[in-house]
């Protein structure tokens, strides 16, 4: 079984009966590790934080949506590490505040504005408070998402719907709407967050698959729409990536994070044929910040994957 699922603002809780295949490999990985039976030690993350005099974004204005936990926290709190001024949404206010008192301890520029993406006016409400702050915007991040996973014929209309409107919507209005101002600045960066399950699927993942896959779509020839304009699209491809978001997924938020870490450790190592382990945020999120940056100024149109290793193993 692969397990491709990125990490974004938030995933449906599983209900009884339908936890995701994933919830069931780290039970059995969680009970033979509580008995001592081959207890792994965890593989070391190579993580290096931005280098604090790089200052890449400095005096821009960044936007990030799905930013109140995972891949998108630790891009706002990145973006702001390196200068920007970050304006970013999600749906869970406690959780934005949160991110916004952080990064402004240590002594970023951020504000947090409560939205849905899968309201449109909540959206146009995002990208003006933005432009009524700092009258421009140099980069958005557009990484909210969520998944609900079944087999296909078990799925409501409404859940179908709200993984699409979420996934695929919720980036097509962000854009809608940041586009018209980089347009006049004729200067931009996009990048969306996709995922490996837009390359390679499973079980129970047609309505995230679909929504991820779709997005390469929606990137790429948004990038031919634009680029006379000055403007980048890009589109990052995370595979699993250790957030609350998959932990959720596998429904494990209810045991002791000893009992998570060892079962998502012995889950990555058989599974994860690559670095064995799973990608963290701030890996996935100084990735973002470089497709996002100047340095690369050829990149558009491109699909980026990091996932170390795990779409290009073939048993």
């Amino acid at each position: 079984m692969n397990m491709h699922t990125a990490s974004t603002d938030t995933a449906r809780e599983p209900t009884p009966g339908r936890r995701h295949l994933l919830g069931w490999a780290l039970a059995g990985a969680a009970a033979a590790g509580a008995a001592g039976l081959g207890t792994p030690q965890p593989v070391q993350a190579q993580t290096a934080a931005p280098a604090p005099a790089r200052r890449r974004y400095a005096g821009q204005v960044v936007m990030v949506t799905g930013a109140t936990s995972g891949i998108g926290r630790a891009a706002a709190l990145q973006f702001a590490e390196e200068g920007a001024k970050v304006v970013f949404c999600g749906r869970r206010e406690a959780l934005g505040r949160e991110v916004e008192q952080l990064i402004r301890s240590r002594q970023g520029e951020a504000t947090y504005v409560r939205a849905d993406v899968r309201q449109e006016k909540d959206v146009e409400a995002f990208v003006a408070a933005a432009m009524r702050l700092y009258g421009r915007l140099d980069v958005a991040f557009n990484n909210a998402g969520i998944t609900v996973e079944k087999p296909l014929h078990e799925y409501t209309s409404a859940e179908w719907d709200d993984v699409q409107h979420t996934n695929v919507r919720g980036v097509f209005l962000a854009m809608k709407y940041q586009l018209p101002h980089m347009i006049q600045a004729k200067k931009g960066s996009i990048v969306v967050t996709s995922s490996t399950a837009a390359l390679s699927s499973g079980a129970k993942k047609s309505a995230y698959s679909a929504s991820k896959r779709a997005l390469i779509g929606l990137v790429q020839a948004a990038a031919f729409d634009y680029a006379d304009s000055g403007i980048r699209v890009n589109a990052l491809l995370p595979g699993t990536t250790k957030t609350d978001f998959v932990r959720r997924l596998a429904g494990m938020t209810s045991l002791p994070d000893k009992v998570w870490d060892v079962a998502i450790t012995q889950w990555a190592r058989a599974k994860l044929p690559g670095d064995k382990r799973l990608a963290t945020p701030e890996e996935v999120a100084a990735f973002a910040l470089m497709l996002a940056s100047s340095d690369h100024p050829h990149l558009t149109g491109g699909t980026y994957v990091i996932d170390g290793g795990q779409s290009a193993y073939s048993a």
